[in-house]
């Protein structure tokens, strides 16, 4: 029987899922099927990367696709699709919106994936002092170009005219998305010296923020729609709490700073979609 902290995740995935269908279902078939390639991309690139790198693995959760919980699909589906919403109401140009979805995405990830492994949702099988209190650096390079790959992807194949191919869209930046992260993978784990290892990392992430930061992003018209600001602080709040619940966030203590922190950022950045459109 999964603990408490598994099915809880579960429970939370889910609420957050049915927030963000609530919201597509409102709009049009177009973003369901948005949400739902998000879904399934989220499942596939973990089955892949899981069959790629033999890199970690779950833990036993209620509801599993092969070796994967659907929770973690969902959550990768829902953390895109809201990441999206904001990005889109900004006054950013469409091609660096999709960095702006990564980086959106790794605000979230700083403050959880340390504490998701002390609960025993995943295991990096390194011990938990392995670089990133237990989680390898390369993680985070992974979340930040799973999400541009993907993003990018949508934005790219849905700007065609065409209304059939904007049917099927979708599913081609589940593909394409798919071939991206599956090379960025290689890249990391195989092509880069172990010398140069962390600033392959650190150099395009540190490019990336500072490239947003560039266009002095800012939301403008009308509000990002409420999925925005309820998908991270639903994810923020659950790992916190967690966290204090179970005292793994203070194993080290500094994992509480970390987490105060990204939530303070998200709650910061995610104010203005709280006068969006509701779910």
């Amino acid at each position: 029987m999964p603990s408490f902290y598994l099915i809880s995740m579960e429970i939370i995935s889910l609420v957050l899922f049915s927030v963000c269908l609530r919201h597509a279902w409102r709009i049009g078939p177009e973003d369901v099927l948005r949400l739902a390639a998000g879904v399934l991309f989220g499942l596939l690139l973990e089955i892949a990367t899981i069959w790629q790198l033999k890199a970690y693995s779950y833990g036993t959760f209620l509801l599993m696709i092969s070796d994967v919980p659907l929770a973690i699909g969902i959550g990768w589906g829902v953390i895109i699709y809201s990441a999206r919403l904001f990005s889109d109401a900004t006054n950013l140009p469409e091609s660096i919106r999709p960095v702006l979805d990564g980086l959106l995405a790794l605000n979230i990830d700083l403050a959880m994936d340390a504490i998701a492994i002390r609960l025993g949702m995943w295991d990096w099988g390194q011990g938990l002092r392995f670089q990133y209190f237990g989680v390898p650096y390369a993680n985070y390079w992974a979340w930040f170009w799973v999400v541009v790959s993907f993003s990018a992807s949508m934005r790219l194949l849905t700007s065609q005219a065409q209304c059939f191919w904007r049917w099927l869209a979708p599913f081609g930046a589940v593909l394409i998305g798919l071939a991206g992260v599956l090379t960025a993978n290689a890249f990391i784990v195989y092509i880069v010296p172990r010398q140069y290892y962390e600033l392959t990392i650190g150099f395009p992430l540190g490019i990336s923020v500072l490239l947003v930061l560039l266009h002095r992003p800012k939301v403008t018209g009308r509000p990002p729609a409420q999925p925005a600001f309820w998908v991270p602080f639903g994810f923020h709040v659950y790992f916190l709490t967690a966290g204090l619940l179970s005292g793994t966030i203070l194993d080290p203590p500094v994992l509480l700073a970390v987490s105060i922190i990204m939530f303070s950022i998200s709650l910061y950045l995610h104010r203005s979609a709280l006068r969006g459109q509701k779910a």
